[in-house]
């Protein structure tokens, strides 16, 4: 072969490696670019409230224990006169002071309401007892609420008293009239709670402690 054929040859074989070249580029060019979806979003987090701080409840600075000695002079009473009296100085005690105000159970003498206040380092001991003065009482009607105070730990007496059935007292009572019969009973013990509430206001301003409470 000579010169001249050998550089046709040559001169078709690059052409044909163009052409090819050219397919193969034309075919990579047509194919579409495929995009992948976008990552979803990584969910932040949603911080939790911070919870308020509950209001700090303080416990009464002071305490008051009542009691009665249901079996002193006058057996005959009935217990719910000594219950009357004490719920309304209970009832007094709530209403004009922030302390807290319990009502003993049972029966409780001098003696053990001596203890009773020398056991305690913050609670005063209220001694409740029902009086009928023999001289000038006619009946029942004519009882007298007598009251102590003692102190806690030393059981010291910081005040006493003596309050009354006062029917003329301001404020109905709808308990019934005062003649002899079932109602009696029920009137007299609605007089003896407001007794009871006398003393609550007396033992308050002694103590200094006579002060309303809004709630």
């Amino acid at each position: 072969m000579n010169l001249q054929a050998r550089k046709i040859s040559l001169l078709v074989f690059c052409l044909a490696v163009l052409a090819v070249c050219a397919v193969v580029v034309e075919a990579q060019s047509g194919r579409k670019k495929i995009t992948p979806p976008p990552a979803a979003p990584v969910p932040t987090p949603t911080p939790e409230p911070t919870p308020e701080p509950k209001p700090e409840q303080k416990e009464p600075e002071i305490g008051f224990v009542i009691g009665a000695d249901t079996f002193g002079r006058y057996e005959a009473l009935p217990v719910t006169y000594y219950e009357a009296a004490m719920r309304g100085c209970a009832d007094g005690l709530r209403a004009g002071s922030s302390a807290h105000v319990s009502i003993a159970q049972g029966n409780m003498n001098r003696g053990e309401a001596i203890k009773k206040a020398k056991g305690e380092t913050k609670t005063y001991v209220v001694l409740m007892n029902l009086v009928l003065d023999e001289m000038y009482a006619k009946s029942y009607n004519d009882l007298e609420v007598d009251y102590v105070v003692f102190a806690p730990q030393t059981a010291k007496v910081l005040t006493s008293g003596r309050t009354y059935l006062n029917k003329n007292r301001a404020g109905p009572i709808v308990t019934g009239p005062t003649n002899r019969g079932s109602t009696s009973a029920l009137y007299r013990e609605e007089m003896l709670r407001r007794a009871g509430e006398d003393a609550a206001q007396r033992i308050l301003k002694a103590l200094n402690l006579n002060v309303p409470v809004l709630r």
